[in-house]
Protein backbone atom coordinates (compact mmCIF):
# COMPACT_ATOMS: atom_id res chain seq x y z
CA UNK A 1 0.00 0.00 0.00
CA UNK A 2 2.84 2.36 0.61
CA UNK A 3 6.64 2.37 1.09
CA UNK A 4 8.41 -0.44 2.95
CA UNK A 5 9.41 1.76 5.88
CA UNK A 6 5.83 2.92 6.31
CA UNK A 7 3.68 -0.16 5.91
CA UNK A 8 3.78 -3.70 4.55
CA UNK A 9 0.37 -3.40 2.92
CA UNK A 10 0.33 -2.40 -0.75
CA UNK A 11 -3.39 -2.32 -1.50
CA UNK A 12 -6.71 -1.26 -0.06
CA UNK A 13 -9.91 -3.27 0.18
CA UNK A 14 -13.12 -1.54 -0.91
CA UNK A 15 -16.10 -2.93 0.99
CA UNK A 16 -18.42 -1.63 -1.73
CA UNK A 17 -22.17 -1.31 -1.40
CA UNK A 18 -23.96 -2.61 1.70
CA UNK A 19 -25.95 -5.29 -0.15
CA UNK A 20 -26.43 -9.01 0.34
CA UNK A 21 -24.48 -11.47 -1.87
CA UNK A 22 -27.68 -12.81 -3.44
CA UNK A 23 -28.56 -9.26 -4.52
CA UNK A 24 -25.24 -8.61 -6.29
CA UNK A 25 -26.55 -9.63 -9.72
CA UNK A 26 -29.61 -7.39 -9.54
CA UNK A 27 -27.66 -4.35 -8.38
CA UNK A 28 -24.93 -5.00 -10.93
CA UNK A 29 -27.49 -4.88 -13.74
CA UNK A 30 -29.11 -1.77 -12.22
CA UNK A 31 -25.90 0.23 -11.90
CA UNK A 32 -24.60 -0.96 -15.26
CA UNK A 33 -27.78 0.33 -16.86
CA UNK A 34 -27.48 3.63 -15.00
CA UNK A 35 -23.85 4.03 -16.03
CA UNK A 36 -24.58 3.28 -19.70
CA UNK A 37 -27.48 5.75 -19.57
CA UNK A 38 -25.12 8.38 -18.12
CA UNK A 39 -22.51 7.84 -20.83
CA UNK A 40 -24.91 7.66 -23.77
CA UNK A 41 -27.11 10.53 -22.56
CA UNK A 42 -24.26 12.95 -21.97
CA UNK A 43 -22.46 11.97 -25.18
CA UNK A 44 -25.71 12.59 -27.07
CA UNK A 45 -25.91 16.09 -25.56
CA UNK A 46 -22.31 16.75 -26.67
CA UNK A 47 -23.04 15.41 -30.16
CA UNK A 48 -26.19 17.53 -30.58
CA UNK A 49 -24.38 20.69 -29.52
CA UNK A 50 -21.45 19.90 -31.81
CA UNK A 51 -23.56 19.19 -34.92
CA UNK A 52 -26.31 21.81 -34.65
CA UNK A 53 -25.13 25.36 -35.50
CA UNK A 54 -28.10 26.83 -33.58
CA UNK A 55 -26.57 25.50 -30.36
CA UNK A 56 -23.17 27.12 -30.87
CA UNK A 57 -23.74 29.64 -28.09
CA UNK A 58 -21.94 30.22 -24.75
CA UNK A 59 -24.67 28.45 -22.77
CA UNK A 60 -24.38 25.25 -24.81
CA UNK A 61 -20.59 25.55 -24.94
CA UNK A 62 -20.53 25.26 -21.14
CA UNK A 63 -23.27 22.61 -21.18
CA UNK A 64 -21.23 20.38 -23.49
CA UNK A 65 -18.27 20.59 -21.11
CA UNK A 66 -20.54 19.90 -18.14
CA UNK A 67 -21.78 16.77 -19.94
CA UNK A 68 -18.18 15.70 -20.61
CA UNK A 69 -17.33 16.27 -16.95
CA UNK A 70 -20.33 14.21 -15.82
CA UNK A 71 -19.25 11.27 -17.98
CA UNK A 72 -15.70 11.49 -16.64
CA UNK A 73 -16.86 11.96 -13.03
CA UNK A 74 -19.05 8.87 -13.16
CA UNK A 75 -16.35 6.88 -14.96
CA UNK A 76 -13.87 7.47 -12.13
CA UNK A 77 -15.81 5.30 -9.67
CA UNK A 78 -18.60 3.28 -11.31
CA UNK A 79 -16.57 0.94 -13.61
CA UNK A 80 -14.34 -0.12 -10.71
CA UNK A 81 -17.39 -0.67 -8.52
CA UNK A 82 -19.04 -2.80 -11.22
CA UNK A 83 -15.85 -4.81 -11.75
CA UNK A 84 -15.58 -5.50 -8.01
CA UNK A 85 -19.20 -6.64 -7.91
CA UNK A 86 -18.68 -8.97 -10.86
CA UNK A 87 -15.31 -10.47 -9.88
CA UNK A 88 -15.78 -10.33 -6.09
CA UNK A 89 -12.24 -8.91 -5.93
CA UNK A 90 -12.43 -5.86 -3.68
CA UNK A 91 -8.76 -4.92 -3.77
CA UNK A 92 -7.37 -1.77 -5.35
CA UNK A 93 -3.62 -0.98 -5.54
CA UNK A 94 -2.24 1.97 -3.61
CA UNK A 95 -1.36 3.85 -6.81
CA UNK A 96 -4.79 3.13 -8.25
CA UNK A 97 -6.49 4.38 -5.09
CA UNK A 98 -4.52 7.64 -5.04
CA UNK A 99 -5.18 8.14 -8.76
CA UNK A 100 -8.91 7.56 -8.27
CA UNK A 101 -8.93 10.07 -5.42
CA UNK A 102 -7.22 12.68 -7.60
CA UNK A 103 -9.62 12.37 -10.52
CA UNK A 104 -12.64 12.19 -8.23
CA UNK A 105 -11.70 15.51 -6.61
CA UNK A 106 -10.72 16.97 -9.98
CA UNK A 107 -14.01 16.34 -11.77
CA UNK A 108 -16.14 17.14 -8.71
CA UNK A 109 -14.39 20.51 -8.51
CA UNK A 110 -14.89 21.20 -12.22
CA UNK A 111 -18.61 20.47 -11.80
CA UNK A 112 -18.76 23.14 -9.09
CA UNK A 113 -17.03 25.79 -11.19
CA UNK A 114 -18.97 25.01 -14.38
CA UNK A 115 -22.29 25.37 -12.59
CA UNK A 116 -21.15 28.79 -11.33
CA UNK A 117 -19.99 29.85 -14.80
CA UNK A 118 -23.30 28.76 -16.31
CA UNK A 119 -25.17 30.79 -13.68
CA UNK A 120 -23.14 33.87 -14.65
CA UNK A 121 -23.96 33.21 -18.30
CA UNK A 122 -27.68 33.14 -17.49
CA UNK A 123 -27.32 36.35 -15.45
CA UNK A 124 -25.78 38.18 -18.41
CA UNK A 125 -28.40 36.76 -20.82
CA UNK A 126 -31.35 37.96 -18.71
CA UNK A 127 -30.03 41.11 -17.03
CA UNK A 128 -27.92 42.41 -19.95
CA UNK A 129 -29.48 40.89 -23.09
CA UNK A 130 -28.34 43.66 -25.45
CA UNK A 131 -24.72 43.27 -24.37
CA UNK A 132 -24.77 39.49 -24.10
CA UNK A 133 -22.80 38.80 -27.28
CA UNK A 134 -20.22 41.44 -26.36
CA UNK A 135 -19.75 40.25 -22.78
CA UNK A 136 -19.88 36.48 -23.37
CA UNK A 137 -17.44 36.54 -26.24
CA UNK A 138 -15.48 33.44 -27.19
CA UNK A 139 -12.29 34.59 -25.46
CA UNK A 140 -14.07 35.02 -22.12
CA UNK A 141 -15.77 31.63 -22.40
CA UNK A 142 -12.44 29.90 -23.05
CA UNK A 143 -10.80 31.77 -20.17
CA UNK A 144 -13.60 30.81 -17.76
CA UNK A 145 -13.36 27.18 -18.85
CA UNK A 146 -9.56 27.10 -18.65
CA UNK A 147 -9.67 28.76 -15.23
CA UNK A 148 -12.10 26.11 -13.99
CA UNK A 149 -9.81 23.31 -15.18
CA UNK A 150 -6.65 24.87 -13.75
CA UNK A 151 -8.17 25.62 -10.34
CA UNK A 152 -9.65 22.13 -10.17
CA UNK A 153 -6.30 20.59 -11.09
CA UNK A 154 -4.53 22.60 -8.38
CA UNK A 155 -7.18 21.67 -5.80
CA UNK A 156 -7.04 17.94 -6.57
CA UNK A 157 -3.26 17.90 -6.85
CA UNK A 158 -2.84 19.57 -3.44
CA UNK A 159 -4.91 16.91 -1.69
CA UNK A 160 -3.25 14.08 -3.63
CA UNK A 161 0.28 15.22 -2.79
CA UNK A 162 -0.60 15.58 0.89
CA UNK A 163 -2.22 12.14 0.82
CA UNK A 164 0.92 10.61 -0.72
CA UNK A 165 2.97 11.81 2.27
CA UNK A 166 0.94 9.78 4.76
CA UNK A 167 1.73 6.34 6.08
CA UNK A 168 -1.04 3.82 6.65
CA UNK A 169 -1.79 1.25 9.28
CA UNK A 170 -2.22 -2.46 8.71
CA UNK A 171 -5.99 -1.97 8.55
CA UNK A 172 -6.53 -1.15 4.88
CA UNK A 173 -10.30 -1.69 4.63
CA UNK A 174 -12.20 1.28 3.16
CA UNK A 175 -15.93 1.16 4.06
CA UNK A 176 -16.94 2.65 0.72
CA UNK A 177 -17.26 1.80 -2.98
CA UNK A 178 -14.43 4.15 -3.98
CA UNK A 179 -11.31 5.68 -2.43
CA UNK A 180 -12.94 8.46 -0.46
CA UNK A 181 -10.45 11.00 0.88
CA UNK A 182 -12.06 11.20 4.34
CA UNK A 183 -12.03 7.41 4.66
CA UNK A 184 -8.37 7.27 3.67
CA UNK A 185 -7.40 9.83 6.29
CA UNK A 186 -9.07 7.72 8.98
CA UNK A 187 -6.86 4.77 7.98
CA UNK A 188 -3.64 6.75 8.24
CA UNK A 189 -1.16 6.32 11.07
CA UNK A 190 0.33 9.76 10.40
CA UNK A 191 -0.73 13.15 11.68
CA UNK A 192 -3.52 14.25 9.36
CA UNK A 193 -4.09 17.70 10.88
CA UNK A 194 -2.61 19.46 7.83
CA UNK A 195 -4.78 17.39 5.48
CA UNK A 196 -7.87 18.20 7.50
CA UNK A 197 -6.97 21.90 7.57
CA UNK A 198 -6.60 21.96 3.79
CA UNK A 199 -9.91 20.15 3.40
CA UNK A 200 -11.58 22.71 5.66
CA UNK A 201 -10.11 25.75 3.89
CA UNK A 202 -9.78 24.70 0.26
CA UNK A 203 -12.86 22.50 0.38
CA UNK A 204 -14.98 25.29 1.80
CA UNK A 205 -13.66 27.71 -0.83
CA UNK A 206 -14.32 25.30 -3.68
CA UNK A 207 -17.94 24.82 -2.58
CA UNK A 208 -18.82 28.19 -1.05
CA UNK A 209 -17.31 30.44 -3.74
CA UNK A 210 -19.12 28.84 -6.72
CA UNK A 211 -22.34 28.51 -4.71
CA UNK A 212 -22.12 32.19 -3.75
CA UNK A 213 -21.68 33.14 -7.40
CA UNK A 214 -24.74 31.07 -8.28
CA UNK A 215 -26.86 32.64 -5.54
CA UNK A 216 -25.75 36.18 -6.42
CA UNK A 217 -26.44 35.57 -10.13
CA UNK A 218 -29.92 34.25 -9.47
CA UNK A 219 -30.53 37.03 -6.96
CA UNK A 220 -29.88 39.60 -9.70
CA UNK A 221 -32.05 37.60 -12.11
CA UNK A 222 -34.89 37.57 -9.59
CA UNK A 223 -34.63 41.34 -9.03
CA UNK A 224 -34.57 41.91 -12.79
CA UNK A 225 -37.76 39.86 -13.24
CA UNK A 226 -39.55 41.64 -10.38
CA UNK A 227 -38.79 45.02 -11.91
CA UNK A 228 -40.86 44.14 -14.95
CA UNK A 229 -43.37 41.60 -13.62
CA UNK A 230 -45.09 39.92 -16.54
CA UNK A 231 -46.14 36.38 -17.34
CA UNK A 232 -44.04 36.42 -20.51
CA UNK A 233 -40.93 37.58 -18.64
CA UNK A 234 -41.33 34.96 -15.92
CA UNK A 235 -41.89 32.19 -18.46
CA UNK A 236 -38.82 33.29 -20.42
CA UNK A 237 -36.69 33.31 -17.28
CA UNK A 238 -37.93 29.88 -16.26
CA UNK A 239 -37.27 28.43 -19.71
CA UNK A 240 -33.80 29.96 -19.69
CA UNK A 241 -32.77 29.08 -16.14
CA UNK A 242 -35.08 26.24 -15.15
CA UNK A 243 -32.82 23.38 -16.23
CA UNK A 244 -29.70 24.86 -14.68
CA UNK A 245 -31.45 25.74 -11.43
CA UNK A 246 -32.81 22.20 -11.17
CA UNK A 247 -29.34 20.69 -11.71
CA UNK A 248 -27.81 23.07 -9.15
CA UNK A 249 -30.43 22.10 -6.58
CA UNK A 250 -29.85 18.41 -7.23
CA UNK A 251 -26.04 18.68 -7.11
CA UNK A 252 -25.71 20.84 -4.01
CA UNK A 253 -28.62 19.13 -2.30
CA UNK A 254 -26.87 15.76 -2.43
CA UNK A 255 -23.56 17.30 -1.29
CA UNK A 256 -25.33 18.97 1.64
CA UNK A 257 -27.04 15.72 2.62
CA UNK A 258 -23.66 13.94 2.54
CA UNK A 259 -22.09 16.64 4.73
CA UNK A 260 -24.95 16.53 7.23
CA UNK A 261 -24.88 12.74 7.43
CA UNK A 262 -21.11 12.76 7.97
CA UNK A 263 -21.13 15.52 10.59
CA UNK A 264 -23.96 13.88 12.53
CA UNK A 265 -22.04 10.60 12.74
CA UNK A 266 -24.57 8.55 10.79
CA UNK A 267 -23.79 5.07 9.53
CA UNK A 268 -21.48 4.27 6.62
CA UNK A 269 -24.52 2.97 4.71
CA UNK A 270 -26.16 6.40 4.68
CA UNK A 271 -22.90 8.04 3.59
CA UNK A 272 -22.63 5.56 0.72
CA UNK A 273 -26.20 6.27 -0.38
CA UNK A 274 -25.53 10.02 -0.35
CA UNK A 275 -22.32 9.53 -2.32
CA UNK A 276 -24.17 7.34 -4.80
CA UNK A 277 -26.61 10.16 -5.42
CA UNK A 278 -24.04 12.67 -6.69
CA UNK A 279 -21.62 10.20 -8.31
CA UNK A 280 -24.16 8.04 -10.16
CA UNK A 281 -27.70 9.46 -10.06
CA UNK A 282 -27.01 13.16 -10.71
CA UNK A 283 -24.78 12.63 -13.80
CA UNK A 284 -27.41 10.26 -15.18
CA UNK A 285 -30.30 12.70 -14.69
CA UNK A 286 -28.57 15.80 -16.09
CA UNK A 287 -29.08 14.91 -19.80
CA UNK A 288 -32.78 14.25 -19.21
CA UNK A 289 -33.19 17.51 -17.28
CA UNK A 290 -31.52 19.59 -19.99
CA UNK A 291 -33.27 17.74 -22.80
CA UNK A 292 -36.82 17.74 -21.45
CA UNK A 293 -36.73 21.21 -19.90
CA UNK A 294 -34.76 22.92 -22.66
CA UNK A 295 -36.74 24.27 -25.60
CA UNK A 296 -33.82 24.40 -28.05
CA UNK A 297 -32.82 20.77 -27.59
CA UNK A 298 -36.43 19.56 -27.54
CA UNK A 299 -37.12 21.31 -30.84
CA UNK A 300 -34.28 19.36 -32.48
CA UNK A 301 -36.10 16.10 -31.83
CA UNK A 302 -39.54 17.53 -32.68
CA UNK A 303 -38.61 19.32 -35.92
CA UNK A 304 -35.79 17.05 -37.03
CA UNK A 305 -36.42 13.50 -35.78
CA UNK A 306 -33.85 12.11 -38.26
CA UNK A 307 -31.15 14.53 -37.08
CA UNK A 308 -28.67 11.84 -36.10
CA UNK A 309 -29.38 9.54 -39.05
Amino acid sequence: MTRDNQSSVYEFLLLGLPIQPEQQGMFFALFLGMYLTTVLGNLLIILLIKLDPHLHTPMYFFLSHLALTDVSFSSVTVPKMLMNMQTQDQSIPYAGCVTQTYFFLFFACIDNFLLAVMAYDRYVAICHPLRYIIIMREELCICLLAGSWLLSCAYALTHTLLLAQLSFCADSVIPHFFCDLAALLKLSCSDTSLNELVILTEGAAVVIFPLSCILVSYGHIGVSILRVPSTKGICKALSTCGSHLFVVSLFYGTIMSLYLSSSSGQSHEKNIISSMMYTVVTPMLNPFIYSLRNRDITLIFVNRPNFLK
